[in-house]
């Protein structure tokens, strides 16, 4: 029997993992993974205990919650030699990541997966000395995420990053950011934001990048220019269809390292996590965790 740790939050998807907890251990046993808990306390506990449950040799690791908590425990398992293959239960908010990787909504769907033990390779992004598999990005309203209060995204779930985003719309502002990309070359004036995209759902947009994959080594890199409010209004526009990338406001390439500078305090956002401040470094790490997947390539976000 295989022997597993689940990190969940408890406080995710308005508290559905603390209401399922003991269908999906049972679950889980019934499947032949012998499963012990650990609920996180606070910012930063995923990461311990995934750096904890990879040193004590459990068989996987299976991070349940959000997306926030999918990043503290990629952060726990990333730096180590040892990275056992890692399970995921989407009941957070947006859920990106899951939606990238066509890992399905329904719990029982989700265990599933893990219970059929095909796994898959994907790449992580590394930024300065954090870790992330899904988005970088920095300027104004890359900083909504982690302007949402907790409690407020328990109780009405993604409408809250909604009601921030339009918030920030307000007080839009363009920022002073120098890019240096291999094989690209660089970029140097004033921008409303830049995206590292390491899959094609990000903010629940699944078509900011939509040629971006997990596992081709490279990121799709979107950064738009200047505007006025009127422009990146009509830019959020095209993106939900997918049809931004030709505007003249945005520039849009690849590549598997890039450096960014700003004589302003910029913020960086990692997978919608607070992820220290420029400059910073960005580079692929291709393949460095597997993931429980569907083998046939045909599980979507449900």
């Amino acid at each position: 029997m295989k022997r597993a740790r689940l990190i969940y939050n408890p406080t995710s998807g308005r508290e559905e993992m603390k209401r399922r907890l003991p269908d999906i251990l049972q679950r889980l046993e019934q499947g032949g993974i012998e499963t012990s808990c650990h609920a996180t306390t606070g910012e930063g506990d995923a990461t311990v205990a995934a750096s904890e449950a990879a040193d004590r040799g459990y068989d996987l690791i299976i991070a349940a919650g959000g997306d926030g908590t999918l990043y503290e425990v990629i952060n726990g398992l990333a730096p180590k030699e040892n990275r056992p293959p890692l399970g995921i239960l989407p009941v957070g908010t947006t859920n990106d990541f899951a939606r990238a990787a066509g890992i399905p909504k329904h719990w029982e769907y989700a265990v599933d997966l893990i219970l059929n033990q095909h796994t898959r390779p994907i790449d992580v992004g590394r930024s300065n000395h954090r870790y992330f598999i899904n988005i970088a990005g920095g300027g104004s309203l890359t900083e909504v995420t982690y302007d949402v209060p907790i409690k407020l995204k328990t109780m009405i779930g993604q409408l809250a990053y909604y009601m921030k985003g339009l918030e920030k719309m307000t007080h839009l502002r363009p920022t002073e950011l120098k890019f240096e990309a291999n094989g690209v070359g660089e970029f140097h004036e004033e921008f409303m934001m830049f995206l590292i995209c390491n899959s094609n759902s990000v903010g629940g947009f699944e078509k900011l990048a939509p040629e971006s994959k997990l596992d081709d080594g490279l990121f799709d890199v979107v950064l738009v220019r200047k505007c006025n409010l009127a422009d990146f209004i009509r830019l959020v526009t095209l993106a939900l269809r997918g049809e931004h990338l030709g505007d003249s406001h945005v520039i849009h390439f690849r590549t598997d390292e890039l450096t960014v500078w700003s004589p302003d305090h910029v913020q960086i956002n990692l997978d919608g996590e607070y992820g220290g401040t420029l400059p910073g470094t960005f580079s692929v790490l291709p393949s460095h965790l597997h993931i429980f997947a569907d083998p046939t390539g045909e599980a979507s976000y449900r």
